[in-house]
């Protein structure tokens, strides 16, 4: 099987989705879009797997300039934890410089491993249209998982990108990719095409 064909293999359920929900008085909702970079802050990042980082970052990246260029939401989601840090306007608080998210890119800050809790994640993605969400950054066992889960509390669709998540071991990784509905970058970017062309 070619990579298109396997891509196509892992869109079908999204788009089955979408049709299956879809009458003939109502028509199939529209995709839309958003992604998540969730805690990839330099507190963090010496803890995670090497094996995972650099080809994370690239998948970050890769994402993040696919939504951008469609007009699609790119949001920054931190972690802090009172008394415990770390604190915003500190260098560990942010996102390392190779992670290429803007200053106007939506921002949250968190508390809590589930970016829903106690934020205001659900006001600004419903603000922007957004009921399908891409989850990428890091803990991939901690605070993604937590908030892939947060994402279908909230009735959001919700997918991992393959190879954006980090953990402290890449074999935990792996296993939450293959405890999730995961998308490929190549089926990704077929989906942020058709959103764009709705």
């Amino acid at each position: 099987m070619n990579r298109r064909s396997f891509a196509l293999v892992l869109v079908l359920p999204l788009l089955a989705s979408c049709l299956l929900a879809a009458t003939p008085e109502q028509p199939a909702p529209k995709v839309k879009p958003a992604l998540l970079v969730i805690d990839t802050q330099n507190a963090f990042l010496p803890y995670m797997s090497e094996e995972d980082k650099d080809r994370a970052f690239e998948v970050i990246n890769a994402a993040i300039a696919l939504f951008r260029d469609a007009g699609f939401p790119v949001v920054r989601v931190y972690h802090s934890e009172p008394g415990r840090g770390p604190e915003p306007g500190t260098e560990a608080f942010v996102f390392p410089k190779t992670i290429a998210v803007k200053d106007s890119d939506p921002k949250v800050v968190k508390h809590y491993g589930d970016a829903f809790n106690k934020t205001d994640l659900d006001r600004i993605l419903k603000e922007s249209g957004s009921n399908t969400l891409f989850l990428t950054g890091l803990s991939a066992v901690g605070c993604v998982f937590a908030t892939y889960h947060g994402a279908e509390n909230h009735d959001y669709d919700a997918f991992m990108v393959k190879d954006s998540l980090i953990s402290h071991d890449a074999a935990l990784t792996r296993s939450v990719h293959e405890m999730t509905q995961t998308i490929s970058f190549s089926a990704l970017r077929l989906v942020v095409r058709m959103a764009k062309a709705q």
